[in-house]
């Protein structure tokens, strides 16, 4: 019934152009549905839609690169609270068990055509008895999913702390949520919301939001040596890091090229770090004997 009075309306030439943009786009959310209904797959409740738009996004598309990056960013961030739901512990290095990865697979949806979209669903299980413990909070993953991220977006920490108790899993949370800000470059907002929620307001990040989660990340040091000097940034590109040795390398952009060796980077986390690598960075460091020291780091386009 929907999509008649939708293709009766749109024949009649005499709707607003805002009015037959939406129906427009209701009339794919449809035709998306449909497809959905018909496919034999089972999803958990619940879809979130991503959009981003400013920079070098237009209406309905946006550089491939950029795009697959963010997906990469939303499918790390699903995965870490499926592990969280499951109690399982933090982990540290590779990807989650394929365990996780069968029986909980993200989807990709195209979403109505905005600045750019996509929607994102969970699979169901399909062997409810590989998770006793933890299969009623599974189908709650799309609504802690966006607890946590709102959370890491828009509050000072403490409703983090409720959601997340755990400090590496909170700490971990924080750097994805920051590496899906903009940095004001290529784009300049993203909005993330549930789609079974249209009263609730999305969760917008932007540049300041990315400055404003790095302060909780990387609160002011107080410096305890004399020879340590204040914190200062390196920019350009990763080309090399071990996490077993302990250091990264980085090489400046323009001029010489020259290669710059940070130490004592702690552990970092693999889907945090690795997709850094040739790619333009930022890393704080302090300097002391004359060598860098790690403090933190970002992409920087």
């Amino acid at each position: 019934m929907a999509q008649q009075v939708a293709y009766q309306s749109l024949s009649s030439e005499i709707l607003p152009a805002f009015a037959s943009q939406q129906l427009r786009q209701l009339l794919q959310t449809i035709w998306s549905d449909e497809i959905r209904a018909n496919s034999g797959v089972e999803f958990t409740k619940g879809e979130v839609l991503v959009s981003v738009s400013g920079g070098d996004v237009v209406y309905g598309g946006a550089p491939l690169d950029m795009i697959l990056q963010k997906v990469r960013d939303v499918r790390g961030i699903f995965f870490r609270t499926i592990e969280l739901l499951l109690r399982q512990p933090h982990r540290t290095k590779g990807e989650p068990s394929l365990e996780i990865q069968e029986q909980c697979r993200p989807w990709l949806f195209q979403a109505p055509a905005g600045s750019y979209q996509f929607a994102v669903r969970i699979e169901k299980p399909r062997q409810l008895p590989m998770f006793p413990t933890g299969m009623p909070e599974i189908e709650e993953i799309t609504q802690t999913f966006m607890e946590i991220v709102r959370a890491s977006a828009e509050e000072s920490g403490e409703r983090l702390k409720e959601i997340v108790p755990d400090n590496e899993y909170r700490s971990t949370f924080l750097k994805m949520t920051r590496n899906m800000a903009p940095t004001g470059k290529a784009f300049e907002k993203m909005e993330i919301k549930a789609a079974d929620e249209l009263m609730v307001d999305p969760v917008v990040l932007t540049p300041e939001s990315r400055q404003l989660i790095s302060e909780i990340i990387r609160p002011p040091r107080k410096s305890t040596d004399k020879e340590e000097s204040p914190p200062r940034q390196i920019r350009g590109v990763l080309r090399a890091l071990s996490l077993d040795s302990d250091w990264l390398e980085v090489v400046l952009t323009g001029g010489e090229k020259e290669k710059i060796r940070v130490l004592e980077t702690g552990e970092m986390i693999d889907d945090i770090i690795g997709r850094m690598v040739n790619r333009r960075v930022v890393v704080d460091v302090f300097m002391k004997r004359g060598k860098p020291y790690f403090l933190d780091i970002q992409l920087d386009d």
